[in-house]
């Protein structure tokens, strides 16, 4: 057996030579963990290599990478590996067109949990859901976590993960498609109109909407809450707007 890949994880890719026969394979790839210091050198053609691929390349203390690999012989990188294609935009929109339906997609921006990503995907799935957006950055991506959490929707729901969140959102705008984006302080979503093309914006329970996103949106929509908790977890929130978009449609 290969020292530098061990079984137990399908997803962790260690070790330069395992690290560059994926990068050879065009494998889809969540993102590169690479050590500080001396070892980074001998890792140049590598690293340059996954930034040409479009892959995030991200550094971290060594003791960081001997822990997510059980102290195996990493050489100073590991690759995370996609537990699921990613898909584009433009897939999303073919996917609904093909249906003869309007597009009806999830936003998610900044939800880091994966359990939360995944719960979203599964519920995105039984709701007719087209796809579901995500950033590159500061955000949970197709990880195992995801994957499981998901319960098998993910083989069926399109992911695209994008560069600029905001940029999307104007692109869908500019398409026909009317992004809604969830908050406290939006309108009774019984009384928005998610009928026909819709994006529906979802933030994490910490952060909530960053500030360009919900500005961005066309619209904001709230829940309205008879507890003292003020808000939802993300996936619950998701899940109750996305089956009432769906009953629209």
């Amino acid at each position: 057996m290969n020292k530098e890949q061990p079984a137990k994880n399908p997803y962790l890719i260690i070790g330069k030579n395992a690290v560059r026969e994926a990068l050879n394979s065009d494998r889809p790839v969540d993102y590169v963990l690479v050590a500080r210091g001396d070892k980074k050198n001998s890792l140049t053609p590598l690293i340059a290599k996954c930034r040409e691929k479009g892959i995030i390349v991200k550094e971290a203390d060594v003791k960081k990478l001997d822990f997510a690999c059980g102290h195996g012989n990493h050489q100073g990188i590991i690759m995370y590996a996609a537990a699921h294609e990613y898909s584009t935009v433009d897939d999303i929109f073919e996917k609904a067109e093909s249906l003869g339906e309007e597009p009806f997609i999830v936003i998610c921006d900044s939800i880091e949990d994966p359990h939360n990503l995944g719960a979203i995907i599964r519920s995105a799935e039984a709701a007719g859901v087209h796809g579901i957006i995500i950033p590159e950055r500061r955000s949970a991506t197709l990880n195992f976590t995801v994957g499981k959490a998901a319960a098998g929707a993910l083989e069926y729901m399109l992911v695209a993960r994008v560069k600029n969140l905001n940029a999307t959102i104007e692109d869908l705008k500019s398409r026909g498609v009317w992004v809604w984006a969830a908050d406290v302080d939006g309108i009774d979503y019984k009384e928005a109109d998610l009928s026909g093309a819709v994006a529906l914006i979802i933030g994490s329970e910490g952060d909530g909407l960053s500030r360009l996103v919900k500005k961005n949106a066309d619209g904001v929509v709230s829940m309205p809450m008879k507890g003292k908790i003020n808000s939802l977890n993300a996936s619950v929130a998701a899940g109750i707007l996305m089956f009432e978009a769906s009953s629209r449609r």
